[in-house]
């Protein structure tokens, strides 16, 4: 194994100047390694030379795509160099040839996502129609790339178990990721979120950086991985945890980049079904010991993929698509109230002892409402009372009409409940699950020898179902959840020549989440409420009463409410790349534009509390009543509705970089580089978020330099067991 040892120099400065000097200053304390950073393809670097060690320029280099046939040819420069950039990732054949040598040939030479591989070759000398060939698929050494990580292979990534198929567990795999949270769970829980929350290299959770074929698939809300791709399409991923170059920014973690499948000339495909259900599933020991059947449950995974030739050699495309679909029994076990407490009976309510529970009409409350005058005690102070409805039954016409309206929202008791009290007399089991879908579809074209495009859509889509254990429509523990990502990516490269390349890629992601409770659209002048009241509500939907002693008829912890987000991220990264003797120059530039549109509100047409102490002996202390009574007067101890605000959002980024990698002989490298980083402020794009504090003290203060970052590494390689490699 070659000992590399690699440490990175980070730093803000204020000009260039500075900069350059803390370079020159460090060139002794650094060793470091070669990369071609944020072009997310490989690269095959090498040397040519004959048996004595001596370099033979002007050698005529040509590489092949073994899939599509896409060739590349230079010459080796005068010091016996070559170098192919902007790769994509797969199997290559090698071949070289010199008059007065033999011709040279090896494959297949994997390149791999962000990867440089080094192929140093020694010519034997002999006729050009004599052929040394090497076939062996031998793992050549990454000499060429310090930055710290590791590449997970298509083999691993399609042949690896994976309960759920969630690629991104195999980040897992690389020294220094550790999972946060419930980023382990499959890509088809109620958690998106989660996706993609690893601290890597030493960083913050959730801050990494994730792309998909060079576009970013992090969004704005709280920086989560917006898209997973589906295990059958993936070609292979790399983490990096440490030692980037200065073609990366805006992360405070690593870098895992990932690349989808192509076609190639010839087709290729699969398709598969992952099906677990309660009939092929083991019952549990206590389950079995209670003699409790098996829960309902099922569950298919399923999908197909084909990739191939549309026009050999030239024009190629590849699609996949996997569905998900989970089906799973809940229990449930609540109180409601019952079918004689909802026409205003009250004569069977009785605490745990068995004693009635008085219920006290609040019209009576004494020297209040032209009642008669209350009892005073020993201190002359007033002791409030109120008189108990005859029977402890609300006469019909006291029931307030918007709480009629709501009765139904509650299921009728299907149990007897504990003794006396009733408590828990309602069970039930409900459907819990969810849909979840992904396709993708990607084109390649080899436009000429010197340009290649592909663009690639994929879609994302996972529905959480409803929880209705009453079946009245109210979602009692989670409404329906609907997460869609899109993403479009679009890239040409073009070879100006041998020695200069051109990339340009374009992407763009949205992520849309919403949250939807199943009575959207209610009309509330069926609660008796005026129609002036019903046009300012936003969005409509059933009220939440909130009722002491008795369970929510809809989620209340912000899983019932209405969420509409809308997270967009537009972006341009062009990159230069020229070789230039022992130099490779490399100029890229990033610009995104991310979005970040919002509402959400828990309670959209308001939440409403009733207690005991409007139908208690006395309003300052819970003695007798209840409050399904209070509610059914229509008394409530508090509530409100509140109108969110939709926030737009934006923030735009901008960054530049230069490298330069230099050979300084075959065994040794430098690279240098520097990046100007220009991320904006965040802003609402209407300014309807604006707030005047006169107090206030400025908030414009003077800028500590300039937001640079530089890169200083070499790289030494002691041996090279690529170079007798014939």
């Amino acid at each position: 194994m070659i000992p590399l040892r690699a440490v990175e120099v980070g730093m803000s400065v204020k000009a260039t100047a500075r900069f350059a000097a803390v370079l020159a200053a460090a060139i002794g304390l650094v060793i470091y390694e070669r990369g071609f950073g944020q072009t997310f393809y490989g690269s095959v670097v090498g040397t040519v030379a004959d048996a004595t060690g001596a370099v033979i320029p002007e050698a005529s280099v040509v590489l092949t795509n073994l899939g599509t046939a896409e060739r590349r040819s230079m010459n080796t420069d005068a010091a016996g160099n070559y170098l192919f950039v902007n790769l994509v990732p797969g199997r290559y054949r090698l071949e070289m040839q010199k008059e007065g040598f033999k011709r040279f040939a090896r494959e297949p030479i994997l390149v791999e996502v962000q990867a440089a591989v080094r192929i140093d070759v020694t010519l034997e000398v002999g006729e050009v129609t004599q052929t040394v060939e090497v076939s062996a698929e031998t793992p050549l050494m990454q000499t060429e790339n310090a930055s710290l990580g590791q590449v997970v292979e298509a083999r691993k990534v399609l042949e690896m178990p994976l309960n759920g198929r969630n690629v991104l567990n195999l980040v897992t795999l690389v020294p220094g990721v550790v999972p946060q949270g419930q980023s382990m769970q499959n890509p088809t829980g109620t958690n998106p979120f989660a996706w993609g929350n690893y601290q890597i290299g030493g960083g913050q959770a959730n801050q990494s950086a994730a792309y998909l074929d060079g576009g970013p698939v992090n969004v704005s809300y709280i920086n989560l991985t917006a898209l997973v791709p589906t295990q059958d399409s993936i070609q292979e991923f790399r983490v990096q945890t440490n030692n980037l170059g200065a073609e990366f920014g805006r992360f405070a973690g690593g870098v895992v980049n990932l690349t989808t499948k192509s076609g190639t000339n010839s087709f290729h495909g699969s398709a598969y079904e992952f099906l677990r259900n309660k009939v092929l599933n083991a019952n549990t020991f206590f389950n079995n010991r209670a003699g409790i059947e098996r829960p309902a449950f099922t569950q298919n995974q399923f999908g197909a993929n084909l990739g191939g030739p549309i026009v050999r050699d030239r024009l190629f495309f590849f699609g996949s698509y996997e569905g998900f679909r989970l089906r799973q029994g809940q229990s449930f076990t609540y109180t409601v109230p019952t079918e004689a407490m909802r026409r205003g009976d009250f004569s069977n309510v009785r605490t745990a002892t068995g004693a009635l529970v008085p219920i006290y009409d609040p019209l009576t409350t004494c020297g209040r409402l032209g009642n008669p005058p209350c009892a005073v005690d020993a201190g002359g102070r007033e002791i409030i009372t109120r008189q108990p409805f005859p029977n402890n039954v609300i006469p019909n016409n006291r029931i307030d009409r918007a709480a009629r309206a709501m009765i139904p929202l509650w299921a009728l008791p299907n149990g007897p409940g504990l003794p006396f009290t009733a408590v828990n007399n309602y069970t039930a089991n409900a459907s819990v699950g969810g849909n979840n879908d992904q396709g993708t579809g990607r084109i390649d074209w080899t436009a000429s020898d010197k340009q290649r495009l592909f663009g690639r859509f994929t879609r994302w889509s996972n529905l959480n179902l409803p929880i209705d254990p009453y079946r009245t429509k109210t979602c009692v523990d989670r409404c329906t959840e609907t997460f869609t990502t899109d993403q479009v990516v679009l890239a040409d490269t073009y070879t100006l020549n041998p020695t200069t390349v051109l990339d340009v890629r374009l992407a763009f992601l949205r992520f849309a989440y919403d949250r939807t409770p199943e009575t959207l659209g209610y009309d509330l002048t069926q609660l008796g409420w005026p129609a002036e009241f019903n046009n300012l509500v936003a969005f409509r939907v059933q009220p939440i009463p909130r009722v002491q002693g008795y369970n929510d008829v809809f989620a209340t912890n912000g899983t019932g409410s209405r969420i509409v987000a809308r997270n967009d991220s537009y972006s341009i990264v062009p990159s230069f790349t020229k070789i230039a003797g022992r130099h490779t120059w490399k100029f890229g530039a990033e610009w995104r534009r991310l979005t970040h549109n919002y509402y959400q509100e828990n309670n959209p047409s308001g939440a409403f509390d009733f207690d005991t102490l409007f139908t208690a002996l006395t309003p300052f202390a819970a003695s007798g009543g209840n409050g399904f009574a209070s509610f059914l007067l229509g008394y409530g101890s508090g509530g409100g509705l509140r109108q969110a605000a939709f926030v737009a959002g934006q923030q735009i980024y901008r960054s530049v970089y230069a490298s330069d990698t230099i050979q300084l002989t075959s065994r040794l490298t430098l690279n240098l580089g520097l990046r100007y980083e220009g991320p904006g402020p965040w802003s609402e794009r209407f300014d309807r978020m604006t707030v005047l504090l006169p107090q206030a003290p400025s908030p414009v203060v003077g800028r500590d330099g300039r937001p640079l970052l530089g890169r200083l590494a070499l790289v030494n390689s002691p041996d090279h067991p690529s170079r007798n490699n014939t």
